[in-house]
């Protein structure tokens, strides 16, 4: 099977690389990234007509390589992936956070519990929470100044930062790490609110394995 990982981030393609070697290491990858795609919404503040074109770009690039499937790796652009989604249909194309929120609602929505949503991209935060099922407990925080240390090479700090974020939420029953760059400081989370801790490319995987299964 060949995946197509597309990244509007530059720290993204480390960990969902990571996650597939050790969660499906037959597939082979390919990578696209354009990181103006997230400077240019943290500079505009929305999402845009344009911006939505940009990514169906990307996406029918990918399509005409071969690929078999294809994953979107930033959680702040959920209108244009699913514009991907209908544009290629039936290929499986996944947004970064829809398997991990299917998991958590399973893990501890779904019975009525709450969900601990962390963040180190603020936009990811005005647009990932309506993705969640109506009448899901959420609360959610910002890991603020992380992403800027891992953006310095920093990663010692971010993960520091995204720990000390986290104890906002220790009172939820499941931790929902909405970024891949996120995922890196999984463990001190977990040590830092004692909950279960659940990220994006580890999700992302198991859901796309068992689609192409199918």
């Amino acid at each position: 099977m060949r995946i197509a990982l597309i990244h509007a981030l530059r720290h993204s393609p480390p960990p969902i690389e990571a996650a597939f070697a050790r969660l499906w290491p037959e597939a082979r990858l390919m990578n696209l990234l354009d990181d103006s795609l997230s400077a240019d919404l943290a500079a505009g503040g929305a999402l845009t007509p344009r911006m939505t074109e940009r990514f169906l770009t990307l996406a029918r690039y990918a399509a005409g390589t071969g690929a078999d499937g294809i994953l979107f790796t930033c959680s702040a652009f959920g209108p244009c992936i699913e514009a991907c989604q209908e544009a290629l249909a039936p290929m499986p194309v996944l947004k970064p956070n829809e398997a991990m929120i299917e998991e958590a609602v399973a893990h501890g929505g779904g019975g009525g519990g709450r969900i601990g949503l962390l963040a180190s991209f603020a936009p990811t935060l005005d647009s990932m929470p309506a993705e969640f099922p109506p009448g899901t407990e959420l609360r959610t925080a910002l890991a603020e100044g992380a992403l800027a240390a891992l953006d310095a090479g920093d990663r010692d700090r971010h993960d520091r930062i995204a720990a000390e974020a986290s104890r906002e939420l220790a009172d939820c029953d499941v931790i929902a790490l909405a970024q891949f760059s996120l995922a890196r400081a999984a463990p001190l989370v977990a040590v830092a609110t004692g909950r279960p801790v659940l990220t994006t490319p580890d999700s992302a995987v198991r859901k796309l394995r068992r689609l192409l299964a199918e």
